[in-house]
Formats: structure tokens, C-alpha cells, sequence
């Protein structure tokens, strides 16, 4: 069996036709538990009127993404474990694509879906991920026309958790999200976890799914980038190898230096903070995530000691692996405003 588990914040409408697409999908068994981070809007009580078979969790407050997804696998029964967002609405066949890859491939951990932007499907959200490497990472193929260039099951570098499936067994060995990160970039920790633990992930493109992007903090917010930045610096002090680690200062630079030139132009993540007054905004943003990283990092390094347990990857074997889906610097800079 599969448990869904929808992570929900103030987001009731979103997760009314997140839940709706869930009730449609085909062939398969599953159960939905929706963990509600402690919603003002009315969403848990909408769920328990309009979906009664769904397992509702709530909590008093927000808890994060990490921590509620963390609940819910923790609840759940199934033998493989799905995420969905609240703002994202699955195909029917979504569930059955995804779980069916996993037969005969003992050391496949996690499958990602083809994420299509809600508002023009034509375009892609996510087609796994990619990774540039100071730490940063985005989705495949984002903004680009979906012209069935990324229409075969390939293996990709781990699923963003907006929609994905996870092999039980696999995070019984490894443990669930690190609840450090709170929110964005914690997939990334999850799977990149995984994949130093020797597990692989797919990419299924006939599980599809649509996107409502940046629904939850909003692209344009301040604080979605201080998160983002600051779940840079630990996924890196936390997972990459040494001879990664020593050189991030300097990839860092260039992509600072590459998004500067990509704001002259107007494209790139900068377009999403227009004039000076919205480049200083995202400026100091970047400088705080790299502040509120400062104090975690000695619990990012303990925790890096703690990997031995689970490591089956040589850092040289990490190395070869994030420098293979690797994104470029032109990708990575110019990416955002063609899907805005």
C-alpha cells in the first residue's frame, strides 16, 4: 500500500483540489493523510467535513514543512511513501506510474514525477533535479517547453518533494527530514542523503502532476530567499565531500557575479525583485540566510560525523555524482523569469 501524505498551510482551496485529484487517481491502494500546520483558514475543518477518509492531523501551529511531512511518514502505513503539496494537483495516473518502477529494483529509494506549471502545463515546473556546485539546486528542464525532451524514464539526482515517492525501508535506515531546514532545499538534504546511503532515484515521466508555483511563501518573498540560501550553506556543510566543500566560496562568487549580469538583462531570480530598491531587498536576504546559517553549522557538522552509519558512496564516488547533474551557470541564472 502507498501512504499520501499532504503537508497544508493556509491553503484551503489549493488543498481542496490537491484532495480532489487524490480521490481520482486509478488503480491503486492508498491512503491520504493530510498533516494541517495549524491553519486559521478553515482547512482542517474543511477536510473533515467534505473528505472523511482521509486521516487529518493538526497541529497548533507551524511546524514546517520538515516536521509535518516527518509526521505524517511517521503515521503512515503504507509501504512506499508519497509526498504532494497542497498546491499541486496529481494526474490520475500519478500514484500507479510512480509506484510500479519500484518492482524488480531493490536499490531504488525514490521516484520523481514530471511537474508541469499549473497555470500554462505546456511549460515544466520539475523533471528531477539538478545541482550546481556551491550547493544551489533547481529543477530540470525549468521554464522550458514540454516537448517530450524529458519523456523517459532516466535516472535523476533525487525528486522534489513536491511529488514524490519514497521506499519505506529506505527512510527507516536513513531517517526522514532534517528538521533543521524547516522549509526549501530539505528535499534535497533527503535525497542527497539517500544517494550517499547507495540508494538510486528515477525519473517517471508519466506520472505528472501540475504546480501552482511558489503558492506557499510566494516567489517574490524575502523570506522564501533567506531560506533558500541559508539551507544552501548547511546541505553543503552537512553533505558534500571536502573536495566540494573547500571550493563552494568560489562557485558561490561566480554565481553571484552571473546573477548580477542576468539582472542587468532583466531575467533570472533577480527579476523577481525589481529596481534597486527590490536588488538591495534580495541582497540583504542572501546576506541574512548566510548569517542564520552561521549557528547551525556545527550542528550541520556533527551530523556530517553521524553519515558513517549509513555511508555506502566514497566522497569521491558524492563528487562524480553532483558533478554529473550538475547545472550549468547559464541554466541556474536565468532560469526563473522564463516560467514566472
Amino acid at each position: 500500500m502507498i501512504s499520501v501524505v499532504v503537508v497544508n498551510w493556509n491553503r484551503r482551496e489549493l488543498l481542496r483540489r490537491c484532495l480532489i485529484s487524490l480521490e481520482q487517481q486509478r488503480d491503486v491502494e492508498f491512503e491520504t493523510l493530510v498533516v494541517d500546520n495549524g491553519s486559521t483558514d478553515g482547512s482542517a475543518a474543511m477536510v473533515a467535513a467534505e473528505f472523511p477518509g482521509v486521516r487529518l492531523i493538526r497541529n497548533q501551529r507551524n511546524r514546517g514543512f520538515c516536521a509535518a511531512n516527518n509526521q505524517g511518514i511517521q503515521a503512515a502505513g503504507g509501504e512506499f511513501v508519497a509526498l504532494l503539496n497542497n498546491d499541486a494537483e496529481a494526474h490520475p495516473e500519478w500514484l500507479r506510474s510512480l509506484r510500479r518502477v519500484f518492482d524488480e529494483r531493490p536499490k531504488l529509494g525514490m521516484v520523481a514525477s514530471k511537474i508541469l506549471v499549473w497555470e500554462d502545463p505546456r511549460r515544466i515546473d520539475k523533471a528531477g533535479h539538478l545541482i550546481y556546485p556551491d550547493g544551489q539546486n533547481r529543477g530540470r528542464g525549468a521554464g522550458e517547453t514540454d516537448a517530450g525532451q524529458y519523456d523517459h524514464l532516466e535516472e535523476t539526482l533525487w525528486p522534489d518533494g513536491c511529488a514524490a515517492m519514497y521506499r519505506r525501508a529506505m527512510l527507516d535506515q536513513i531517517g526522514g527530514f532534517d528538521e533543521d531546514f524547516f522549509a526549501y532545499g530539505d528535499d534535497a538534504e533527503l535525497g542527497l542523503r539517500a544517494r550517499i546511503a547507495g540508494w538510486e532515484c528515477l525519473y517517471v515521466p508519466e506520472a505528472v502532476v501540475r504546480h501552482h508555483r511558489g503558492a506557499t511563501l510566494g516567489l517574490g518573498s524575502v523570506r522564501r530567499l533567506v531560506l533558500i540560501e541559508r539551507n544552501r550553506v548547511l546541505l553543503a556543510v552537512k553533505l558534500f565531500p571536502w573536495s566540494l566543500l573547500w571550493l563552494n566560496g568560489g562557485y558561490y562568487a561566480a554565481r553571484l557575479i552571473a546573477g548580477a549580469w542576468a539582472s542587468i538583462l532583466g531575467r533570472g531570480e533577480a527579476s523577481l525583485f525589481p529596481g534597486i530598491g527590490g536588488k538591495i531587498r534580495m541582497a540583504l536576504a542572501l546576506m541574512r540566510g548566510d548569517l542564520e546559517a552561521l549557528p547551525l553549522i556545527p550542528r550541520m557538522l556533527r551530523k556530517r560525523r553521524q553519515l558513517k552509519r549509513i555511508r555506502r558512496l566514497s566522497p569521491q564516488q558524492v563528487r562524480r555524482l553532483l558533478l554529473r547533474h550538475r547545472i550549468t551557470l547559464r541554466e541556474l541564472t536565468m532560469q526563473t523569469a522564463a516560467i514566472r
